[in-house]
C-alpha cells in the first residue's frame, strides 16, 4: 500500500504533459513556418500612375521583395485584345523609373543580407530546435550539429573557390536575372550579353526558349547560372599585364557578391570611386557578420546547456523578433534608397523616405507597400514562440532541463 501511494505521488517525467507538449508542436509549427517564410516573397510594392494604365499594369508597377532577392510581381494579362507569351518585367521598369530621379537600382539594395539569409535563418531554425529538444545532452548534441553544419557550409560558399555553388539557386537566379535587364531585349541581334549566355547555355541542353531575360533564368540550372555568371565577369574584368589574378573569377560567394554590387549601383550612374566606396562598406559587413555569427553559435550553444537560466529565453527570443527584424532591415534599405540620391538624375527631388506600410505619394506616382505572405509566415514564427515560451515557463523546474 506504501509502495502504490509513493508512486501516485511520483511526479510525472521531465519533459511529459499536456502544456510541454503543445510548447514543442508550437516549435514545430514555428519551424515549418520559418522554412516556407523563406521561399515566399515577404513583402510587395506597386507604383501607379496614368502612363500606366490598369488595362497594362493590373497591379501596377508591382515588385516583390524575397529574402534573398527581387522578383517580379506583375502576372500576364488576362486580356482579349493583348495576347502575352511572358509578363512584364515590372522589377526592370520601377528601375526605369527611379532611375530618373537619382535612386539606384532596386537590386543594388541588401547584398549582404542576402547573401547570408539561408545562414542566418538556419541559425534560427536551430536556435528554434534547440529550445524545443528535451534533456540538455540530446539539446547540446543536436544545436552542436545544427551550428557545425551553418559554420561549415558558411565557410565553403563564402570563402572557398567556386563557393557560390553552395548558395541557393534563388540568390543566383535574383543576379542574373538583373544583370540581363537592358533597354531593349526584343531583338536578336539586341540582346544583353547575359541573356546571350543564357540562350546559349540552354541550347547545349536542349532548351529553346524566347529572349526574355527572367524566363531564362527559370528555366536554367543553378550551375548553367553560375557559368552565366563567370562568363559575364570575364567579359567585364579588367586586364592587367603584371598581375595575372587581377579581375580573376573565383567564385566565392563573397567576391560575386561585391562584383554584383558594384555592377547593380554603376548601372545607372558610374562613378567607380563612390561606388567602389560602397562595395568596400558591404564586403566588411559580410565579414563582420560571418564572424559574428560564429561567434553567437558558440554563445547560444552554451546557453544552451543552461536550461533554467533567465538566459534560455534567447533561444525563443531570437525567432520572435524576426518579423521585427525583416521590417527593420527593410525599412533602413527604403531610407538608403530615399537618402543616396544620386546627381546624374535626370530630375532633383529632396531626399525622402519612400513609404514602408501603406499607400503614399512621390510626385506623379501613387505608392503601395504592405506584407506578403512571406511575412505572415515570420508572424506565425514570432506568434508561436511567444506562446511556446509562455508555456515553457509554466511548466515544472525539472520538465525545463
Amino acid at each position: 500500500m506504501t509502495s502504490l501511494s509513493s508512486a501516485a505521488t511520483t511526479p510525472a517525467p521531465a519533459g511529459a504533459g499536456p502544456a510541454a507538449i503543445v510548447f514543442r508542436v508550437l516549435c514545430l509549427v514555428a519551424l515549418l513556418a520559418l522554412g516556407a517564410s523563406y521561399f515566399t516573397p515577404a513583402w510587395w510594392v506597386s507604383l501607379k500612375a496614368p502612363n500606366y494604365p490598369e488595362q497594362t499594369f493590373p497591379d501596377g508597377v508591382k515588385i516583390l521583395f524575397h529574402v534573398d532577392r527581387v522578383g517580379n510581381g506583375c502576372e500576364m494579362r488576362n486580356s482579349k485584345e493583348v495576347l502575352e507569351k511572358e509578363a512584364l518585367d515590372c522589377v526592370h521598369e520601377m528601375d526605369t523609373i527611379n532611375h530618373f530621379v537619382g535612386m539606384y537600382p532596386i537590386a543594388s539594395g541588401g547584398p549582404a543580407e542576402k547573401l547570408l539569409s539561408p545562414f542566418l535563418f538556419s541559425f534560427i531554425g536551430v536556435c528554434i530546435l534547440g529550445f524545443a529538444v528535451p534533456g540538455v545532452r540530446m539539446r547540446l548534441l543536436a544545436m552542436g550539429v545544427g551550428f557545425a553544419a551553418i559554420a561549415v557550409w558558411m565557410t565553403l560558399a563564402l570563402y572557398t573557390p567556386n563557393g557560390v555553388q553552395y548558395l541557393g539557386k534563388g540568390w543566383v537566379t535574383g543576379l542574373v536575372d538583373s544583370l540581363g535587364r537592358s533597354e531593349d531585349e526584343t531583338k536578336e541581334q539586341d540582346l544583353h550579353p547575359v541573356v546571350k549566355q543564357l540562350k546559349e547555355s540552354l541550347a547545349k541542353s536542349g532548351i529553346q526558349v524566347g529572349a526574355e531575360g527572367p524566363k531564362l533564368a527559370a528555366a536554367a540550372t543553378k550551375a548553367q547560372l553560375v557559368e552565366v555568371l563567370k562568363a559575364v565577369h570575364d567579359m567585364k574584368a579588367p586586364v592587367s599585364l603584371t598581375d595575372p589574378n587581377v579581375g580573376k573569377w573565383t567564385g566565392r560567394g563573397i567576391d560575386v557578391m561585391a562584383w554584383h554590387y558594384e555592377e547593380s549601383l554603376g548601372r545607372w550612374f558610374n562613378e567607380p570611386a563612390k561606388n567602389q566606396r560602397l562595395v568596400a562598406i558591404m564586403t566588411t559587413a559580410t565579414h563582420v557578420v560571418y564572424v559574428g555569427l560564429l561567434a553567437v553559435m558558440v554563445l547560444f550553444l552554451w546557453i544552451g546547456s543552461r536550461p533554467r537560466s533567465a538566459l534560455f529565453v534567447a533561444l525563443a527570443a531570437v525567432p520572435m523578433i524576426l518579423p521585427l527584424g525583416f521590417l527593420a532591415e527593410y525599412s533602413a534599405w527604403l531610407w538608403w534608397y530615399g537618402h543616396s540620391l544620386n546627381a546624374m538624375g535626370a530630375f532633383t527631388l529632396k531626399p525622402f523616405m519612400p513609404t514602408v506600410f501603406g499607400d503614399g505619394k512621390v510626385a506623379q506616382f501613387s505608392t503601395h507597400s504592405y506584407p506578403a505572405l512571406g511575412f505572415g509566415l515570420m508572424c506565425v514564427v514570432g506568434l508561436s514562440m511567444t506562446v511556446a515560451l509562455l508555456l515553457r515557463r509554466s511548466l515544472p523546474a525539472s520538465a525545463k532541463d
